[in-house]
Parts: structure tokens; sequence; C-alpha cells
């Protein structure tokens, strides 16, 4: 019987550079299983990959796993401080117009 959780960690700790960061929250309800996924920022594009391709291949093999044992297995990736999402420039900041200002006549 192969556990969901160990599986995971296995998983995600050969594809990052951080792999003591690595730690996974298990809970069980009526729903399921759901498996939380915390690492370290500078991880997370390792982890869900181009266009989400590899947390989708995770997913799979995580409902494969769990097929396996008669549960439903849900993945969800924590975003870290500092993560992708906290770190884009905020829209509403002025940008820097003097070099076009400068060639207006």
């Amino acid at each position: 019987m192969v556990n969901d959780k160990e599986f995971l960690e296995y998983v995600v700790k050969a594809l990052v550079d951080h792999p003591e960061k690595v730690s996974v929250d298990r809970k069980v309800d009526e729903m399921g299983v759901l498996l939380t996924l915390n690492l370290a920022p500078e991880d997370m594009g390792y982890v869900i990959g181009r266009q989400g391709q590899n947390a989708k291949a995770v997913r799979t093999l995580l409902r494969l796993v769990g097929a396996r044992n008669n549960a439903h297995v849900n993945l969800k990736i924590n975003e870290p401080e500092g993560g992708r999402m906290s770190m884009r420039p905020r829209s509403e900041e002025p940008t820097d117009t003097s070099a076009v200002d400068d060639l207006k006549i």
C-alpha cells in the first residue's frame, strides 16, 4: 500500500532545489483526502511547471495512488510568502514617462 503523503513528498523533493523546505499536511474528511503542499518560494516554478503541466501530472499520479487505496485525493499547493503572485508589480504604481516626454515637441 502506497502512502499518498510520502509519495507526494518523494516526487516534489526530486523536483525542487530546496527539498528540506518541502512539507505536506494531510487531512481526511467526508470529501476525501486533502494534501497541502508547502515549499520554498523559489521552488514554485519547478512544482507548477510550464502552463501547470507538472502540477497536473502530480495530481494525476495522486489520483492513481488514491484509487488504489479507495480514496479521493486532492492537492492544494500553498503559495509561500514572496512567491510569484506576491511579487507582481502593482498596476497603480506610476511609471516613469520622462524619456517619452523628452521626445514630444
